[in-house]
């Protein structure tokens, strides 16, 4: 059994992540020159917890670029599946990292990482696994697929100290479902970055559609 665990300064930098906006856009980047005019028009309409995606070649200049443009924003990465992305990463600059799913690997690697982890899990023997190694907060993917509201209701039951981001077929009319969860602090999707506007540049758009979603979990 690992005696590794989540140290107390990556939990404050979690706690950090988690709770500075509820809503974290999954970025999937087809240019470079995109990642800072997305993420200032995402910031302009109060969206400023960035996940960047290893979806394309451009994420880790993005991470790098982003961080200096936004030093207000926080920053990470998505999509990472390997320890050798992790720390490359960590060297672009990311301030958290988001794995779709978890390895013992990658968790105990978290525990002392200079980026904090939050693991992705679609099940309890997943969280279970993690919890013992003292993560209590989890990205739940893919939310939809794997049960959405009525699953993360069901998980709050024996493990009522974890919170969760969920991430995966939600829609911006669904985000206020989760977030009324009190297990659930944040809500991840790619509604806030449709490809379309990014590809033409339409930053106003991107800009109205951060501020409308975040409105809409205030009605």
């Amino acid at each position: 059994m690992s005696d590794k665990l989540l140290s107390p300064v990556l939990q404050s930098r979690l706690d950090a992540v988690l709770t500075r906006c509820p809503l974290v856009p999954v970025i999937t980047l087809e240019r470079l020159d995109d990642a800072v005019p997305l993420g200032q028009a995402l910031a302009a309409g109060g969206v400023t917890t960035l996940e960047i995606t290893l979806r394309t070649e451009h994420a880790y200049g993005a991470i790098t670029a982003l961080r200096k443009a936004l030093p207000d924003a926080w920053v990470g990465v998505g999509t990472v599946a390997t320890l050798e992305q992790y720390r490359a990463a960590e060297d672009a600059g990311a301030q958290f990292v988001i794995t779709p799913g978890s390895t013992l690997e990658l968790l105990e690697y978290g525990t002392q990482a200079q980026a904090p982890l939050i693991p992705g899990i679609s099940s309890l023997s997943e969280l279970m696994e993690g919890y013992r190694l003292g993560y209590r907060a989890f990205k739940f993917f893919p939310a939809e697929v794997a049960g959405g509201v009525p699953a993360l209701k069901a998980f709050a039951g024996p493990f009522p100290n974890v919170r969760f981001v969920p991430t995966g077929g939600i829609q911006a009319h669904m985000a206020p479902s989760y977030l009324a969860l009190s297990n659930v602090v944040a809500v991840g999707g790619s509604w806030l970055t449709p490809p379309d506007l990014i590809r033409a540049g339409d930053w106003a758009g991107i800009t109205r559609i951060a501020r409308e979603s975040l409105e809409m979990l205030k009605k």
